[in-house]
């Protein structure tokens, strides 16, 4: 184990989107209203509309939709004396770091993932913030993402077994956090996550908004005016979930993902026809907040089994990573590397296979942890590492998936996968 009088600083990697309200006393007013509340999404789409798309698009990079500068609002509108004790709002990291340190401060990644960042402006986004009518001063001090955000005080101290006055010296959301424990930080860099849903979460040197708002945008971990770096994230709700439903429904009580792996591996690229479109698990954004239900396309009794199921799944979760990807570059990413962890869907070559053909580029598969990556930042930030790029060389490299030179098989199961899509999203 490692002695508490060796750790030097502390780094917070936390669930983003969510609102933390506290009075003046740093007491919780309520309970939090996390990422995926849904309460506040018209009163977003409102401000969507009446501020102007182009103009919240350009400045803010989203719509200010279902996030936490729409949930506070909600709150003044639903619960108005609750709302007069508010003395600070914070993102969930925002309030473990004041747990810790006893100070009240948020990041502009913070402020991103909430809406509240005028990217124009490199400043809170008081646009957003004089629309809602909302205090500004209820916004904490920022603080750069890796900086000396707070000191460990003596009750937290005696809580969590560490020394009274380490820095709490790093923040960031989860999902670039993540992006970075993979080592993406420039542009072309792309880090994916295959869980229940998928992640895919790519690095561009400019602020780029999607004008049908499929895409957020947020502060990366090493932006800065002179040099920007802007985390441009999609999500596929429907992922995992799909195999996992596959395996409790079809594959006998003894049977393992590595067997269903092994069979899926024993059929085509194309599963001889049959086909699957994972959007099982409610409205996909990137569908223009469709939801339009999995499906199951081309099932032949006399030519298909349990196989064929496994690959069609596989290849219908990696074909919506293809399309989502297909946005991103539209966008202007321009992709050079793949990288992804060693704990999900990824670890499938027929999955990884797939995406790696289909987009052209290669994949790489470390074995790396957002809590491992949060530690090393704030090494960086403590001097304990001389840069982000230091700390975060010399991950394991696991797998490399390169793409195939013959990808006409796949090319053309994906083509057939995304008109069965198209003829969908018309009808829809």
């Amino acid at each position: 184990g490692i002695s508490s009088a060796d750790v030097k600083g502390i780094g917070i990697a936390y669930q983003m989107h969510g609102l933390v309200l506290v009075d003046r006393e740093r007491k919780v007013l309520r309970p939090s209203i996390i990422w995926c509340d849904s309460r506040a999404v018209g009163i977003g789409n409102r401000a969507f509309e009446l501020i102007g798309q182009h103009r919240c698009l350009s400045r803010l990079l989203n719509s200010p939709g279902n996030f936490t500068a729409s949930k506070l609002k909600w709150v003044q509108q639903n619960e108005p004396e609750l709302y007069d004790r508010i003395y600070k709002m914070m993102l969930p990291g925002d309030y473990l770091a004041m747990r810790l340190t006893g100070e009240t401060c948020t990041t502009p990644g913070g402020l991103s993932e909430g809406i509240l960042w005028d990217f124009q402006e490199n400043k809170a986004a008081e646009l957003l913030l004089d629309h809602y009518q909302l205090d500004k001063s209820l916004i904490p001090p920022v603080r750069p993402t890796f900086s000396r955000q707070g000191e460990l005080t003596r009750e937290a101290a005696e809580a969590t077994g560490l020394k009274a006055g380490i820095p709490v010296a790093y923040r960031a959301g989860d999902q670039p956090n993540n992006a970075m424990s993979l080592n993406v930080l420039r542009p072309g860099e792309v880090a994916a996550t295959g869980g229940t849903s998928g992640v895919v979460y790519g690095v561009v040197d400019r602020p780029v908004f999607d004008p049908a708002s499929r895409v957020n945008g947020f502060v990366h971990v090493n932006h800065s005016t002179s040099d920007p770096r802007i985390g441009i994230l999609l999500c596929i709700n429907g992922a995992g979930i799909q195999y996992s439903w596959i395996k409790h429904q079809v594959t006998p009580t003894e049977g393992s993902y590595d067997q269903m792996e092994l069979l899926a591996a024993s059929v085509p690229p194309g599963a001889d026809g049959l086909r699957m479109l994972p959007f099982g698990n409610g409205a996909e954004r990137m569908l223009d907040n469709k939801n339009i239900g999995a499906r199951i396309k081309n099932l032949h009794f006399n030519r298909h089994g349990r196989a064929h199921l496994y690959r069609a799944a596989l290849e219908g979760i990696a074909f919506a990573f293809v399309y989502g990807m297909g946005i991103l570059r539209e966008m202007g990413l321009e992709l050079e590397v793949m990288r992804v962890g060693n704990d999900n869907l990824f670890q499938s070559k027929v999955f990884s296979g797939t995406i790696a053909n289909l987009i052209g580029c290669r994949i790489e598969m470390f074995e790396a942890t957002g809590a491992i990556g949060a530690a090393k930042a704030a090494g960086v930030a403590t001097g304990f590492y001389h840069s982000i790029e230091e700390a975060m060389q010399g991950a394991t490299i696991r797998a490399i998936y390169e793409p195939e030179p013959a990808v006409s098989a796949f090319e053309a199961a994906y083509q057939d996968w995304r008109s069965d899509l198209n003829e969908i999203l018309v009808h829809i």
